[in-house]
């Protein structure tokens, strides 16, 4: 058994009981010193196997700070054994990896909270002090959640940033809970990710998650789409068909852009929200059900009340809970960390060899506004993965890829710039023959996209460009369609 002999410090003797585990010794001391700085009593283990031998001989502290990664049985093994013996103990977990996957799972074995690495000591010790008042008072089963096993994680949803931590907590606890989520954000922040998430993580999980965008449906098939018909209902129901409730039974309904639901709809998804029933569009049987709604949305619903277009007692069923999701250039930090996933992604479903972003090109991307947030960016990834020329993604390959998105007018990018950071990066690779490379995708681009001005007309082109005719058709090819 390993104990740091610094956590045999005198502390008070009513002071209560923390331990530190966590394999790193620098972590642990840190952590410890701090706390019991604060006024705890702290001792530390590198190992849960010592922790767990000290808990035979020493009994249980008052609170559990573990890491999640460590040689021998992990934090979250620890932290099932500790429940088992201890199940009113609180353990927080600690770990740099901080994802749906290890929250939810840290969580579903009983977590009391879950600390991101790298932390504020401040924070910590807050937490700590948080935790300790409630010891005696929480219900085991209030802080014990039931997530069901999950290996699959979540590859889409990426970030590290304090957001994104604060959001993968949040889908940690939510999963478990049988209420209503409305996810907000600007569209193409990832709301329909969150949702999937939410199902995974869930007790609901071996059971439908089934996704309706009821902006893309026309009003008057919508009500159809969501109860089903009977045949007959209406010209052209030919049979029955079962509707997005009854597919979800037992499931997830994720409803998304709730706000462009006509309101007659709004009263009838009301009722089936408050009594789990509703009827077939011309039909006469109820149909019971039970399904988690999760709900979605870019618009600001309470606009929408005041204005008439949105019920109020329909958002209060749907707001039981708000996760709202950051746009992309509030989280600059994980644009490098998407990006590379999403350069990854593309260039394998397209057979190509694998790439990766220069640093330079990385400094353009973070300093991109991202109008159109995630989604956005892995567009321009897969762009950039069909048509950069070589494995590695410089500036200059960028420039195009991001002055063909929503990149205001009044703030394009530096094409010189660009130039010389793709110059830099191609002589730190030890290319040569740099200007003639550089000369033809110049050409080449000039040429193209005068072309596209000019609808293919190779003479209004050149003219344009102040070149002959003949350097067109000798720069381009003959290929193009002449007019």
């Amino acid at each position: 058994m390993s104990i740091d002999p610094a956590s045999f410090a005198p502390a008070p003797v009513d002071a209560q009981r923390i331990w530190v585990v966590d394999d790193d010794r620098s972590v642990r001391f840190v952590l410890a010193t701090a706390l019991r700085d604060a006024g705890y009593a702290v001792d530390g283990f590198d190992s849960a196997a010592s922790a767990l031998q000290a808990l035979d001989s020493r009994g249980a502290p008052d609170l559990l700070f573990t890491d999640v990664r460590m040689p021998g049985d992990d934090g979250l093994v620890l932290l099932d054994k500790l429940k088992l013996a201890h199940p009113q103990l609180p353990v927080i977990v600690m770990s740099a990896y901080t994802d749906v996957a290890s929250t939810a799972g840290a969580f579903r074995g009983g977590a009391h909270e879950f600390l991101s690495k790298p932390f504020d000591l401040d924070d910590a010790i807050a937490l700590a002090a948080r935790t300790l008042p409630d010891v005696a008072a929480t219900d085991p089963a209030e802080v014990a959640l039931s997530l069901p096993d999950s290996s699959a994680g979540s590859a889409e949803l990426i970030g590290g940033t304090p957001a994104m931590r604060a959001l993968f907590r949040a889908i940690g606890r939510l999963a478990q809970a049988p209420l209503s989520v409305l996810v907000t954000g600007e569209t193409g922040t990832g709301k329909e990710l969150v949702a999937h998430a939410l199902h995974r993580e869930s007790p609901r999980a071996r059971k439908p998650f089934i996704a309706l965008n009821t902006a893309a449906i026309p009003a008057e098939l919508l009500e159809s789409e969501l109860f089903g018909h009977e045949a007959g209902a209406f010209t052209g129901a030919q049979r029955r068909h079962i509707g997005r409730f009854e597919q979800a039974d037992g499931g997830t309904l994720f409803l998304d852009e709730i706000g462009d639901m006509p309101l007659p709809l709004q009263t009838r998804l009301l009722r089936v929200l408050a009594e789990g029933e509703f009827f077939r569009v011309g039909g006469r049987e109820l149909i019971r059900v039970d399904v988690r709604v999760i709900a979605a949305t870019h618009q600001n619903l309470e606009a929408l009340v005041t204005e008439g277009r949105f019920r109020a007692d329909l958002l209060h069923r749907l707001d039981v809970v708000r996760l709202q999701l950051p746009p992309l250039r509030e989280r600059r930090g994980d644009v490098a960390q998407l990006a590379e996933n999403f350069l990854a992604i593309a260039s394998r479903k397209l057979g190509a060899p694998a790439k990766r972003f220069a640093t330079p090109a990385l400094e353009a991307l973070r300093a991109h506004d991202w109008p159109g947030n995630v989604r956005e960016l892995e567009n321009v990834c897969w762009r950039v993965a069909a048509l950069a020329p070589g494995e590695t993604i410089t500036a200059f390959d960028l420039q195009g890829a991001l002055s063909s998105t929503t990149t205001p007018a009044s703030q394009p990018l530096g094409w010189d710039q660009a130039l010389a950071a793709w110059a830099q990066t191609r002589l730190a690779e030890g290319a040569e023959g740099l200007h003639a490379e550089a000369r033809e995708r110049f050409d080449r681009t000039l040429l193209e996209v005068a072309l596209e001005f000019t609808h293919g007309r190779r003479a209004e082109a050149a003219s344009k460009l102040g070149v002959g005719r003949n350097t067109v058709t000798r720069k381009l090819g003959p290929g193009r369609k002449r007019r």
